[in-house]
This record gives structure tokens, sequence and C-alpha cells, in this order.
């Protein structure tokens, strides 16, 4: 009788711990160089507004700006008191007015923008109706051509809107809320159909099971979901109505409905004096509330401009 004896396994030897190497910082240099570059090529132009903002002569040359020039008298010649029903001269511009103006129509006109931006994206991605490919190619098609080609033929629609409803003609804030509800609603339309295309249609489908009715989910389940969007588009919304000079500039010729673009430029229009040190000042204030609203709506900025990337 014969055995037969397995052979155990000889047990292998431990492996070593290969360590990873790091990276000789010697061959990096040129990262931290082009980081550097980056950094104080987009400090510059920043530091450049500054200097002449604190400048009390009153010009963009800072070549002889020493410390001891630094000082604040631009802005407080903008947050003084001035005679608001007195003639508007150098010495009586509004700013703090035309601050107001600014937030108000900016913001009463991208909250809208959102509102109807959301509604007609949400129609193009979950409803199907005859025409939807018409009108999403149309939204695309007026796209294509460029804005200014449609001031004369607004600032005829306006006057003929004014002569009907005076509250909403030219010269008016309203009427200008309601050129800016015009002007981006392609753009806001085809940025949020495609991010409400990545919402799974089967939260819609067990929503209807459950006994959920089409408002509820819309407002209780396609909203929280599309809230980074939402703050990303209300945040794109907001800035470039800020910054909005032309239209603003047609069709606001009072002093007291300026918007801030249009009443800065008052400060440098001058035929033998610009006070390019007020205007730096004034720009540099303007851009609080772009800065504010980028500080508390960032994680959602974050979510919104990195969601569809990875899927899965």
């Amino acid at each position: 009788m014969t055995t037969d004896v397995i052979a155990k396994p000889t047990p292998s030897a431990p492996r070593r711990a290969v360590k990873k190497r790091k990276p000789y910082r010697g061959k990096l240099w040129w990262r931290y160089l082009a980081a550097a570059f980056a950094v104080a090529f987009a400090l510059a132009p920043i530091v450049y507004v500054v200097l002449a903002a604190c400048n009390p002569a009153g010009t963009l040359s800072t070549l002889n700006f020493s410390v001891h020039d630094f000082g604040l008298d631009n802005f407080r010649f903008l947050l003084g008191k001035h005679d608001l029903s007195a003639e508007v001269t150098y010495e009586n511009y509004p700013y703090l007015l035309w601050y107001r103006n600014s937030l108000m129509v900016s913001s009463i006109a991208a909250i809208m923008q959102v509102t109807i931006g959301t509604a007609s994206a949400y129609a193009f991605s979950r409803i199907h109706f005859k025409g939807r490919r018409l009108s999403l190619g149309g939204l695309l098609l007026l796209q294509m051509f460029p804005q200014i080609l449609s001031f004369i033929a607004l600032f005829l629609i306006m006057q003929k809107i004014g002569a009907v409803f005076p509250f909403m003609g030219t010269g008016t804030w309203a009427g200008l809320v309601l050129i800016y509800l015009g002007g981006a609603m392609g753009y806001n339309t085809y940025l949020l159909k495609g991010f409400f295309d990545t919402i799974p249609r089967e939260l819609d489908e067990a929503a209807t099971v459950d006994g959920a009715s089409a408002n509820q989910i819309f407002f209780k389940i396609i909203l929280p979901l599309a809230t980074p969007m939402l703050a990303v588009v209300m945040l794109l919304a907001f800035i470039g109505l800020m910054n909005d000079f032309i239209l603003a500039s047609i069709f606001l010729t009072k002093s007291d409905q300026m918007t801030l673009a249009v009443g800065l430029r008052s400060f440098i229009s001058g035929r033998y004096e610009s006070s390019w040190g007020v205007f730096a000042a004034g720009a540099l204030m303007a851009a609080l509330p772009v800065v504010i609203l980028f500080q508390v709506l960032q994680r959602y900025i974050v979510e919104g401009l990195s969601a569809g990337s990875v899927k899965g």
C-alpha cells in the first residue's frame, strides 16, 4: 500500500514594501514658475485699479505714486451726501442711487430669467409636444445673430409699448427688465435643459406611482436636484446684468434712473478732464456684490460646474 505525500507549498518570502519615490522638486520648478506667472497676471489689473482708486491725483499714472500718497478721498467723495434734487454736476453724482438701481434691476431680472428659463427647460426636457424640436432649433438659431442687430428694433418696439403702457416703455426700469428677459432665454434654456436631461426619468415615474402630482414632482424632486445649476445660471445672469452698459445707456436716459455702469461713465466722459481715481474707486465698490455672491454660492457653483462630468 502506497501513501501519496502531498507536498505543501513553500511559503513565499514576504515582499518588501516598495517606497514610492517623491518627485524631485528641482524638476517641478517650471510648474511653480507658471503658477506664479498666472497669479501675477491675474492680480496685476486689480492692484493697478486699487492704486488708481487710492491716488488723490485722479490719474491712472502710478509712476510717481508712493505710500505717502495713499488716501481714501475718492471713496469719501462717492459715499458723501449729495443733493439729489439739484442739477447733476461733477460735485453732485448720485453714486449710491446708481448702486441701488443696479442691484434692484439686476436682481429682479436675474431671478426672473432663472424662473422662466427653468420652466421652459423643464418643458423641453420632460414634455413631448408638437414643434418641440423646431422650437429648440429656433432658439439655437436666434443665438447665432449678434445682439447689436436688434437694438433699433427693440427701441422702436419699446416706444410702441410705452404708448400703451407708459410704465413699461423707454426710460423705465420695467422696460429694461423686459428686454433683459428676452435676451438670455435661449442660452439659459439650453443650459438648464442639458442638466435636466441628466436627471433620471425613473424618479418622475416613481413619484407618479406614489401619487405625486406634476407640481410636486417639479418643486420637490427636480428643483432640489437642480439647485447647483440654478445657482450657476443665477450668478452668470447677475454678473452680465451688472456689467451691461449698451442697453442700459440706450433705454435709461435720466440721471436718477441710470445704472452703475452707465453712471460711472460720467466720471470719464468730460471733454477737458476725467476723474479716473473716482472712476476706479466706483468700479472697485461695484465689484463687491459679485464677490459676495461668489462666496455665498461657492459650494453650489462647484457642484454645478462639475455636474455631469462623471456619470455612474
